[in-house]
């Protein structure tokens, strides 16, 4: 008998990481989660006793707390399997309009978050030869948004980071697999002032996840059709998609202390 998959997750709380979070409770796994909301982490624990979880109140800009986290994870169950970086944050901001803040804030959490997330992990699982680093990125990296430039920018960092990362982990026996969202039905869309094609609920995003983990597939566009619009916005002229985003809805900026 196989031993049970051992996974830590990122932004845990709500949203993709909530249901990643369900599905790899589902298939059994031994989970590891954190999230700025303990309370909703305990809360989950509680719902899934048949599981063992793991849970630790930690954000992801903080890397000594996050590799706390890590070093409790893996002297309590071992060296996980899967490692998902999936804490993120989407803020509308512009620039000349006093956002540096936000810009900061999104790059720390959605890029450095990243970064951090698998710090603790990676030199061990090279060690072992095992593992996957799962990045959850977003094809809003692909093009930059108007009105999105700090979200667009992080991602961007993200799809080329997990790029670089694959490429140094695979002759070294660890797995790097690049999710990139298309509109997932969480609370960080619910209120987005545009239309979302191709809307998926969260929760058979979750299961497509964890297949493409299985299958150690590279990179991954969910739903699928957004992978096509995805390709088509990578290769559209500047000068065309200057005319059709130039008009385009757009988040409306956070609001900043």
């Amino acid at each position: 008998m196989s031993s049970p998959l051992k996974v830590f997750i990122t932004g845990a709380s709500s949203g993709i990481g909530l249901a990643l979070a369900a599905e790899y409770a589902r298939r059994g796994a031994i989970l590891g989660l954190v999230a700025r909301r303990g309370e909703a982490l305990a809360a989950f624990q509680q719902s899934h006793p048949q599981n063992s979880i793991s849970t630790y109140s930690v954000d992801v800009r903080d890397a000594e707390a996050l590799a706390d986290a890590a070093a409790q994870f893996i002297a309590q169950h071992g060296l996980p399997d899967v490692v998902i970086a999936n804490a993120g944050i989407s803020r509308g901001a512009l620039t000349g309009h006093g956002d540096l803040r936000t810009f900061r804030e999104v790059m720390d959490v959605n890029y450095f978050g990243m970064v951090a997330t698998f710090e603790p992990f990676a030199a061990a699982m090279v060690v072992a030869k095992k593992g996957t680093l799962v990045g959850i990125a977003s094809v809003a990296g692909v093009r930059g948004l108007p009105g999105s430039g700090a979200y667009s920018a992080s991602k961007s960092a993200a799809l080329k980071y997990l790029e670089a990362l694959r490429v140094e982990m695979r002759p070294l026996g660890v797995g790097v697999v690049t999710i990139a969202p298309g509109y997932v039905r969480t609370p960080m869309t619910e209120h987005n002032p545009y239309s979302m094609p191709f809307l998926m609920d969260a929760d058979r995003f979750a299961v497509k996840v964890a297949g493409a983990v299985e299958r150690q597939t590279r990179f991954a566009v969910f739903p699928w059709q957004m992978r096509v619009v995805a390709m088509l916005l990578h290769v559209l002229p500047r000068r065309v998609y200057d005319l059709v985003f130039e008009r385009a809805p757009r988040k409306p900026r956070a609001v900043t202390e």
